[in-house]
């Protein structure tokens, strides 16, 4: 039986920027499931074709560098012209290692900025003109280090405490027509990232012990909150960051195991 929310996104055109892989890869599927012609883009031509074939639905995998405007506005143009002016758009893609401040050249700081922050910036600045206004919705995709300081991380720390204003800044310049929020996702399992950070059983256990639900989150999860975001029953949210991280932001769980511990 087909419900209301299967095609929920039915006639909507969405794209996504760094969907050929992860968090982004998986918001390109739910948003297809739900009936949307979806378009993602990545650096790798033969990535994005690949996305584009695991997607299904007809969707299309285009290349392009968010760190280059006048490529990524191509890219979206490229969109436009196939399925019509854009309801969602999501700027996702992000680079990120680990380094201390005196370990990072300047180089490697501006490579994480200019991916993250400048090309979140590219992607929103670039399709404005070419949105289905009123009522379309931009997301970036941001992280917990945007607000919480992470040793190792200065440079993350920093893009995405700049995405996390920019998109307060666009939601208080492009209200009514365009409503833009962020997620900011915790540990999501399965995904490239964790599995750095995480390589055993023991760090893993580590990381669980730390989040107040105990687990890491599913990218199906991440994929239901940009869901909800672009959808009708988001209409009046804008310039949100919504956390999806299973109480990350929070605190420190394990201090509870470690208190009943000494009770």
């Amino acid at each position: 039986m087909t419900s209301f929310r299967d095609n929920l996104l039915a006639g909507k055109t969405a794209f996504v920027a760094g969907g050929t892989s992860g968090i982004n890869l998986g918001i390109a599927k739910r948003f297809a499931e739900l009936g949307a012609r979806v378009a993602v883009a990545g650096r790798d031509p033969d990535k994005a074709r690949r996305a584009a074939d695991e997607i299904g639905h007809d969707a299309i995998g285009l290349s392009g560098d968010v760190r280059d405007y006048g490529a990524i506005r191509g890219v979206m143009e490229t969109v436009a012209d196939k399925f019509g002016p854009m309801d969602i758009v999501i700027s996702g893609a992000a680079g990120n290692f680990l380094a201390p401040v005196l370990g990072m050249s300047a180089n490697a700081f501006r490579t994480v900025v200019d991916i993250d922050l400048n090309g979140t910036f590219n992607v929103f600045r670039g399709c404005h003109d070419l949105l289905n206004t009123p009522g379309a919705s931009l997301i970036a995709i941001t992280a917990g280090q945007a607000v919480n300081a992470s040793a190792l991380q200065a440079h993350a720390c920093a893009a995405k405490a700049g995405i996390n204003q920019l998109v307060r800044v666009l939601a208080l310049e492009w209200g009514p027509d365009v409503r833009v929020n962020g997620i900011s996702p915790g540990p999501i399992a399965d995904t490239e990232g964790m599995k750095r950070l995480a390589p055993d059983d023991a760090t893993r256990e580590a990381h669980y012990a730390r989040i107040a639900m105990k687990r890491w989150g599913k990218v199906s999860e991440v994929a239901e909150s940009a869901v909800f975001l672009c959808s009708p029953a988001a209409s009046y949210i804008t310039g949100t960051i919504l956390d999806c991280d299973g109480g990350s932001q929070v605190g420190d769980a394990s201090r509870l195991d470690l208190a009943r511990g000494m009770a």
